[in-house]
């Protein structure tokens, strides 16, 4: 039956079963999807065009895609098409274990794109769209859409792709109309300013208009976004949810920030979730943010009456939290915009705002160097996300771990990080559970006493060994050992465990 969700009497003609739309997607096409982390992204297609991988495979014949998206997707989405070796080339961002387990035995190729790029990337035709797959709350009388629970990168690949694919999923919410900001950059040589100068600004229209004309299929879903649950709150994450508190107090007491002008941007995860958590017995009020995603904790601040608006261009819910936002859509949307990455991540906002930027990090050097997104320096995990447009461009960039992983084998403070995603021109604060190491201002070895300290109590004496002995040499701006400078990581590489083995 043909959801009233299509009022187009022309595109409710080519509702269609998703096997039948997969047969649109050919061999080598570069296919850009909806979708960032685990919301908004094609229910449908992804198992479609699997089966159609599997079947060529078993046939003898070669089928695989080139795959574009916002960020990460779901398990039904990258990890169905990466089980099915259905993907040759993967941009910008996943976070998938089949897909990455993929990608770290070089059978599948990744690329690892600032989130800010990628549509303008496409907006100006260096990847040029074979097939355009969006999920949508519903299709309009004259054929505009209104997109689901992200918008991501779907104008681009919209305006930009050959054959179009929509997937009207009643699981969202209708209420979900009105809250998405939708404005596009115009293309070089032409762009202007974006006039926002406030996250909760509008700027733009509630739906996509494009070419309707390239739609050849329209799929009905009925399933729900799959956003992972967070972890309950441990006494680590509360921890270090507490020193980063102590930071904005810190700033507070020295004027440089007040109780109502705090402007966040928070990467996912449950330690971030955490910090937005710590928030709510805070003295800051009115807070607003401006970000890549909203997760349960900012939902938390808004029922709580301390954040006034939250702008994004996602959701990463738990899946209590997404039920809880389409049953109260209407109300939250007078609290949340979902904009198009392009603008939620734009470098020039996020400086003109002046936000206080917070992610996470698999290691920090001793001087402030960091490593999002390698592990061991070669193995990846999921990819850099949003954090480097936010990070260069925030007020302030700060970076939160625990000192340890993997039961005390890693250390997150090492002498030299395995990968460099940030540099230590652009992190300004790392927090863990042992502290906050405040960086502004400081020379290279001046740093180093700061990240020692935060730094696990197992490794401290093996971190002041390697830069004692670094010292010793003639002077340098940046002290280091080179034949000592992965100790950390050989270590680890041979015994399991970061510490040395005496």
């Amino acid at each position: 039956m043909v959801t009233d969700r299509i009022a187009h009497k022309g595109l409710k003609a080519k509702v269609m079963s998703a096997d039948d739309a997969a047969s649109f997607i050919k061999h080598g096409d570069t296919v850009g999807i909806s979708g960032f982390t685990g919301a908004g992204y094609p229910k449908a297609l992804p198992d479609a065009i699997a089966r159609r991988a599997k079947f060529a495979h078993s046939s003898g014949e070669a089928y695989a895609i080139d795959l574009l998206s916002g960020a990460s997707t779901a398990p039904e989405c990258d990890g169905v098409l990466a089980e099915a070796q259905a993907v040759n080339y993967r941009a910008p961002y996943q976070s998938d274990p089949i897909m990455r387990a993929a990608i770290n035995a070089g059978k599948m190729k990744y690329q690892d794109i600032h989130l800010s790029h990628l549509g303008m990337l496409v907006q100006q035709k260096f990847f040029d769209i074979d097939v355009a797959i969006i999920e949508v709350v519903r299709i309009t009388e004259d054929g505009a859409i209104i997109p689901s629970s992200a918008v991501g990168n779907n104008i681009e690949f919209l305006n930009s792709a050959k054959r179009v694919i929509l997937e009207v999923n009643s699981w969202q919410s209708l209420d979900l109309e009105g809250m998405h900001d939708l404005w596009m950059l115009p293309e070089l040589p032409n762009r202007i300013p974006i006039p926002i100068v406030n996250p909760g600004d509008r700027i733009g229209e509630s739906f996509i208009r494009f070419d309707i004309s390239k739609v050849v299929a329209v799929v009905e879903t009925d399933s729900p976004d799959r956003n992972a649950p967070f972890k309950p709150t441990d006494e680590i994450s509360t921890q270090i949810a507490g020193n980063f508190l102590d930071f904005l107090e810190g700033e507070v007491a020295a004027g440089r920030l007040a109780y109502d002008g705090y402007i966040m941007q928070s990467g996912v995860g449950n330690v971030p979730n955490a910090v937005m958590l710590g928030l709510l017995d805070s003295k800051f009020e009115n807070i607003q943010a401006y970000t890549e995603v909203i997760q349960d904790g900012m939902v938390d601040l808004i029922d709580a009456g301390k954040m006034t608006v939250a702008s994004a261009t996602s959701f990463s819910l738990s899946p209590e939290y997404a039920n809880k936002m389409n049953d109260n859509a209407a109300f939250y949307r007078n609290h949340i915009v979902l904009r198009p990455q392009q603008i939620s991540n734009h470098p020039e906002v996020v400086r003109r705002l002046g936000l206080i930027a917070s992610n996470g990090m698999i290691e920090a050097d001793i001087y402030g160097n960091i490593n999002s997104t390698h592990v061991n320096g070669t193995r990846m995990m999921n990819g850099l996300g949003g954090s480097g447009d936010f990070t260069r461009h925030a007020y302030i960039s700060s970076f939160i771990s625990p000192s340890v992983a993997k039961n005390g084998a890693i250390s997150a403070i090492v002498p030299f990080a395995s990968h460099i995603d940030h540099t230590e021109h652009d992190t300004m604060v790392v927090v863990t559970e042992y502290g906050y190491a405040d960086l502004r201002g400081l020379a290279p070895r001046d740093r180093v006493k700061k990240l020692i300290s935060i730094a696990h109590p197992d490794y401290r004496p093996q971190l002041e060994e390697y830069y004692e002995r670094a010292a010793a040499h003639s002077f340098q701006q940046t002290v280091h050992d080179l034949t000592q400078a992965f100790s950390f990581h050989t270590n680890f590489n041979e015994h399991g465990t970061m510490l040395n083995q005496k």
